[in-house]
């Protein structure tokens, strides 16, 4: 008998191995693995492209850039590496309320980097200065919809230039390419199990919509757009005087 058909047509109620208690060594190999997904299939791509567009070259002061749910911290480290090569000057800040993630950014971080690294909720986090820029990447998908609400609605108070959400898109095909993909290529246990269920856990277009709505933007303050591989991201750029 053929194996009952997934329905990808709502997000799935369902929990990731990453999100229950775990060791840090555990925890540091699957984020490891985590990023080499990053890297093989051009996840920072979509906010790299987004960065770009912000024609940043012109500003004298350091920016303020917060990525949310930072996890192993790859997305912040290649944005470094972004601006320095653009000659950027920018403060890099990661916030992940998951302690050993923090402990494992660090010990992945080249000593020459200036990046700094916070455990804190997110909406307890305590800047030094006024945000200019927040980012996530593969952050929201781990939230109810009313959290994401929420975080819509703290990004769009806190940024002042704009904000950019990096995550998945709902789809059997990408759900079942992963799902072959990572036990093809050896990845560590929690990884097999949590691509695949972060896709069922991710979102289609019209859930942004009806949570961006729901946080006060309207259709015309985002814009949504679709990445290959799998991935859909939200973007808001406010106008600057």
């Amino acid at each position: 008998m053929p194996p009952e058909a997934l329905d990808f047509s709502k997000r799935a109620d369902l929990t990731e191995l990453m999100d229950e208690p775990c060791s840090r060594e555990e925890m540091r190999a699957c984020l490891e693995d985590l990023s080499k997904l990053n890297r093989w299939f051009l996840g920072y791509r979509p906010i790299l492209r987004w960065l770009d567009s912000l024609n940043l070259q012109t500003m004298l002061t350091p920016l303020n850039l917060l990525d949310a749910g930072c996890g192993y911290g790859d997305t912040l480290r290649r944005i470094e590496a972004w601006a320095q090569d653009r000659r950027i000057p920018m403060k890099l800040t990661g916030c992940d309320l998951n302690p050993d993630a923090v402990a494992i950014a660090v010990e992945a971080t080249p000593p020459t980097s200036k990046i700094q690294w916070v455990s804190a909720d997110i909406f307890r986090f305590a800047n030094s200065g006024p945000l200019d820029i927040v980012i996530s990447s593969l952050f929201t998908h781990h939230l109810t919809d009313n959290e994401i609400v929420r975080f819509l609605m703290w990004m769009e108070e806190n940024a002042r230039i704009g904000w950019f959400i990096n995550d998945l898109s709902r789809a059997p095909i990408p759900y079942y390419l992963l799902n072959a993909f990572s036990k093809l290529a050896g990845l560590h246990p929690f990884v097999r199990h949590d691509g695949p269920v972060s896709i069922r856990r991710a979102f289609i277009a019209e859930d942004w919509r009806r949570m961006c709505a729901a946080a006060g933007l309207l259709d015309n303050d985002v814009v949504i757009e679709g990445f290959t591989p799998a991935r859909l991201c939200v973007a808001r750029t406010k106008r600057r005087n």
